[in-house]
């Protein structure tokens, strides 16, 4: 069985593959908390009052570390899939980070799903850029 420091030099290796599609990506290493937002929460817009189809839930998905940044963009490896266009929420362990963002590309590998994430919103100071 690989060590700690072994498989998550092997995570980065695996997110550096995808970020090489995300121009100025930069390495970050930040861990964070990442949720998963359940339920459509974006309505059908017919005005059917359907109360379930605008219901969106923000559930705990896993601890994980984001790799590489963008100033738009953030990739990192967990251990269960993701889809395409899911909505999720991240936050840093010290609560600098607290955005919404939908996935905009996946990579399953056998053990990890690499993902990268949009930030539905501009997050200020997050990767200053000269």
């Amino acid at each position: 069985m690989p060590n700690q420091a072994t498989a998550r030099a092997r995570e980065s290796d695996i997110v550096s593959r995808l970020a090489s599609f995300f121009p100025g990506a930069t390495p970050v290493r930040i861990p964070i908390k990442l949720s998963r937002h359940t339920g459509n929460g974006h309505g059908n817009g017919n005005g059917d009052g359907d109360r379930s189809a605008h219901e969106n839930k923000t559930v705990f998905f896993q601890d994980t570390v984001i790799e590489f940044g963008t100033p738009r963009e953030v990739l990192f490896v967990v251990d269960r899939p993701l889809d395409f266009a899911d909505s999720v929420l991240l936050e840093s362990k010290d609560g600098s980070l607290h955005a919404e963002g939908a996935v905009v590309a996946v990579q399953y590998k056998p053990e990890w799903t690499v993902v990268a994430v949009r930030f539905l919103k501009p997050v200020p100071n997050w990767i200053v850029k000269s």
